[in-house]
């Protein structure tokens, strides 16, 4: 009776064994695939931090400029010694200033209406677009914000809502400043824009010309729109990562 007991004890502790064996086999490579997986999405998370931030400078560099509409305008010059020649004088509108060169040759910009007076602003549209584009820079601010604060936040569910708010918020600056930009053009029909433009109207500058601060402001909006979707995969850790066979 004693030596069979002691062999079914030895076969059971030699199982126990195996199975200890084989289990830390089968677990080396989930751990690297984690590690794996965690760094990845770190980077994710640093890249979509520092485009955020770049486009919040980009889309509030671009609402502030005055060169939404340009016109470059001939001004003949009457001295008999110039006879012949020609200057170049420009007139620029932007969301809330307006530029033009005088007659000292001096480029000078001025807000409608001066600071404070949002209601002289020349066109209604333009007041909306600037409500609008404004409002839709700020909150692309505070989701850069965010942002940045889950860097220092650890990995769990905490990071994830941070990004996943961050995510919406972005998504929702994007439609509110595509909004800004549709509209803006509905203000080339003011009596200020065809009083230098001529013939200018609704989405038709007329003498004029889409300046270099519009199409910028354009370029950070279409660039904007890929936040959310680095916001989705920015969190250290996944629940459920996807298997790469599932994406391929």
């Amino acid at each position: 009776m004693h030596p069979l007991l002691s062999r079914e004890k030895k076969e059971e502790e030699d199982e126990e064994e195996e199975e200890e064996v084989g289990f830390g086999v089968g677990f080396l490579p989930h751990a690297a695939t984690t590690t794996t997986t965690t760094t990845m999405f770190s980077c994710v998370g640093c890249f979509w931090v520092l485009l955020s931030s770049a486009l919040v400078a980009v889309c509030s560099f671009s609402f502030i400029s005055p060169a939404w509409i340009v016109k470059e305008q001939l001004r003949n010059n009457h001295h008999p010694q110039h006879h012949g020649h020609s200057n170049k004088d420009s007139v620029s509108f932007g969301l809330l200033w307006h530029c033009s060169e005088s007659l000292d040759h001096m480029y000078r910009c001025y807000t409608f209406g001066g600071l404070g007076k949002f209601a002289e602003i020349p066109s209604s549209s333009w007041q909306t677009s600037a409500v609008l584009c404004s409002g839709g820079c700020a909150l692309l601010a505070v989701s850069s914000l965010l942002a940045i604060i889950t860097i220092f936040l650890p990995g769990g569910g905490c990071e994830r809502r941070a990004c996943t708010l961050a995510g919406y918020m972005q998504m929702a600056a994007v439609f509110i400043m595509a909004a800004g930009l549709l509209v803006y053009p509905f203000g080339l029909n003011s009596n200020l824009v065809r009083s230098f433009c001529g013939e200018a109207d609704i989405y038709n500058a007329g003498e004029c010309q889409i300046g270099w601060g519009y199409m910028l402001a354009i370029v950070g909006v279409m660039l904007t729109v890929f936040l959310p979707f680095f916001a989705k995969y920015a969190p250290k850790e996944q629940l459920s990562p996807t298997p790469l066979p599932t994406l391929l």
